[in-house]
Formats: C-alpha cells, sequence, structure tokens
C-alpha cells in the first residue's frame, strides 16, 4: 500500500497505472479519431474548391432559359455550362421526319449515352432542352439573324448518365420553310437547389437533310454556343458628380416568322455586382416590329467602387398582349469589363464622362 503522506511526489512524477494492453488500446483510439478528423478536414477542403471552381465557370456563361416555368424556365436567368466550358462527353441520338401531307415537322428526342457528371454527385440528371431556330435568310452568314419558333424539353430522367427520353414533339411548319430551320438540342443538368448546368449541344441544319421518311442521327455533344437573334442599339453615360449611370434602350431590331400573331417587346436592364442584382428597371413595352424604337433612358445610382466593379445585363422579352403570363425570353447582352466588344463600350463611356456613347450590340440566347 502507497502511503501518500510519507511521499512528496511532483506532478511530472505522477504516472497512470495501466497495464501496457490498455496504454496501447488508448494509443490506437487517439490515433484512428486522428485519422477520421484529417480525412474530414481533406474531404471539406475538397469540397470547398470544387465548388469555387464551378462557382468561376459560372461567372463566364449565362444562358437562358425559354418560356417555360417548369426545368428551363425563361425566368430563369442562371443556366451555366458544366464543369468544363471547354470539353464535353457523350452523345444523343435522335430522329427528324417532315410529314408533307399535314406539313408538320417531327423531332423526336430517343437517349443519350455517358453523360459527364458534375461536381462530387457522380450522376446527372438530365433532360433535353429542344429549340428551332427558322433564319431570316436561306444562306445564312455570320450576320444572319434568327428566331425561335418552337422550343420543348423533354421529361427529367433522374441519375443516368445514359438516359432512355422517347420524347416526340410536332409542329406545323411549310414545306418551303423546312430549309431555313435548325434544331438545336441541349442537354441539361436538372439541379434543384443551384444553377441548370449544359453537358453540350448538338444541332442539325434541315438544309441539306433529305428528311420526308424518319431519319434517326447520333451526334457527339459539343461545347455549348450562343445564337444571334437580335440587335439592340445601346447608348451608356457615367455622371461621377451624381454618381449616375444613365442606360439608354435606343432600338431594337429582331426577327420573327411572318406567321406569328402581334407580339410586344420590353427590355429589363439589371445591375449585377459580385454576382448580386443590385438594381432593376425596365422599359415600357412597344409592339414588336422588324426595328422597334424605344428611346429610353433608365437610370442607377452608382457609387465610383460600385460602377468599376459592376456589370450589366440587357434582357428582351416577348410578350402577347392577349394572353397573360405569356413573357417569353429573346435573349440577353452582357456589357462588363474585360469582355471584347463590350469591354471597347464601357472604356469609352469611362473616357467621356458625361457624354452619351451609342453602340450596337447582338442579342444572344
Amino acid at each position: 500500500m502507497i502511503d501518500f503522506s510519507t511521499q512528496n511526489l511532483s506532478f511530472g512524477e505522477i504516472h497512470l497505472l495501466f497495464s501496457e494492453e490498455i496504454e496501447y488500446c488508448i494509443l490506437g483510439v487517439s490515433a484512428t479519431i486522428f485519422l477520421v478528423v484529417f480525412c474530414l478536414l481533406i474531404w471539406q477542403i475538397y469540397r470547398y474548391c470544387t465548388t469555387l471552381s464551378l462557382e468561376v465557370l459560372n461567372q463566364h456563361q449565362m444562358s437562358p432559359g425559354s418560356s417555360y416555368t417548369n426545368l428551363g424556365s425563361s425566368l430563369d436567368l442562371t443556366i451555366t455550362l458544366g464543369p468544363d466550358e471547354d470539353h464535353t462527353q457523350g452523345s444523343l441520338r435522335f430522329s427528324l421526319f417532315y410529314d408533307q401531307i399535314q406539313s408538320r415537322l417531327v423531332v423526336t428526342v430517343l437517349d443519350a449515352q455517358y453523360l459527364s457528371v458534375q461536381d462530387f454527385s457522380l450522376s446527372v440528371d438530365p433532360f433535353v432542352w429542344v429549340r428551332l431556330f427558322w433564319a431570316e435568310r436561306e444562306d445564312m452568314d455570320q450576320s444572319s439573324l434568327q428566331c425561335v419558333l418552337h422550343e420543348w424539353q423533354t421529361r427529367l430522367v433522374k441519375k443516368s448518365c445514359s438516359p432512355v427520353f422517347g420524347d416526340q414533339f410536332s409542329c406545323a411548319l411549310d414545306e418551303e420553310e423546312v430549309s431555313r430551320v435548325t434544331v438545336k438540342f441541349e442537354v441539361r443538368n436538372y439541379d434543384k437547389y443551384s444553377r441548370y448546368g449544359i453537358l453540350g449541344e448538338a444541332r442539325v441544319s434541315l438544309n441539306s437533310l433529305k428528311i420526308s421518311y424518319p431519319l434517326e442521327l447520333r451526334h457527339n455533344l459539343q461545347v455549348p454556343k450562343k445564337d444571334m437573334v437580335g440587335e439592340v442599339l445601346l447608348s451608356l453615360k457615367y455622371m461621377p458628380t451624381s454618381q449616375r449611370l444613365e442606360v439608354g434602350v435606343l432600338k431594337i431590331r429582331t426577327v420573327s416568322h411572318p406567321t406569328k400573331t402581334e407580339r410586344a417587346l420590353y427590355a429589363k436592364a439589371s445591375v449585377i455586382c459580385n454576382q448580386c442584382k443590385l438594381r432593376h428597371q425596365r422599359t415600357a413595352q412597344r409592339k414588336r416590329l422588324e426595328m422597334t424604337v424605344f428611346n429610353e433612358v433608365l437610370t442607377f445610382l452608382l457609387p465610383d467602387p460600385q460602377i468599376r466593379e459592376c456589370s450589366i445585363i440587357i434582357t428582351v422579352y416577348e410578350l402577347h398582349p392577349a394572353q397573360k403570363s405569356s413573357r417569353r425570353l429573346i435573349g440577353q447582352i452582357h456589357l462588363e469589363k474585360g469582355r471584347t466588344s463590350e469591354n471597347e463600350h464601357w472604356k469609352l463611356m469611362m473616357q467621356s464622362l458625361r457624354q452619351p456613347i451609342a453602340k450596337w450590340h447582338f442579342i444572344l440566347i
């Protein structure tokens, strides 16, 4: 028996009286806990870096949706490219058929294969957005404008890199206009809590195809590209004393299919700073013509630090006067420092303070 009254032990001399087996067990448990915490730390760092890289990619591309309000809403302007905007993988199988008796074009989305996964989820929830573009001229060149005749979406297939769709769509189309039509398929990844990602696109011009009988095709997915659907004449003026930015929406040029009923247009200007929408304004609606004149000035109060970091998004919408909630996206223009042609307009504005600078910009979708 140890007599604690007769022994003077310092704190450093006190030892726990455990057996050697228990000491090894404690050491093993401590090492296990350390490894678990270390692995969790590495996993959190990986998730943060992956999310950060996706956010950087999301700044490079803003792809608008369409006129519907479900999977690919035209009101959701945050559709982005997938994890690598310079590379896509996978293919899409579809069929085309022009029914000469009923004067109808039939598009069937069959399936996709080997789609790329996004982020760390190791799966995708794909659906396909189909757009029919009609060109103002049959001999399309880089200056030719297009308009969206019809747009549809397939059903959503959850957690599948090789989904089977089998969705069929059709529309009335005169035979002499078939050669002006281009069909664009965008394979998108549905995300309930974040942005829709574009996994790739496939497009085919009907000008050189014989589709009097059903024609089945499989195309490899390509990097998504924007389509030119109009032009806007914008003026920019910044007054540093009052810290006021004036965005003038002067004219909008678009093309419309001759069979379309009367439509109206309006434009909305949004100021974005650090991916946050600060404020927005819209023009009055005007009857849609080939050249729609607005001559409206939208004013924003922006301090000097914000004007140097912000960007402006001009969004053009089409309305059907006889229908409520009929807003349909036409396209967008993104004005900010660092872009090529838009950067020139921005630099001229900052070099010519208090003077309006006007320039044409393409509307893209």
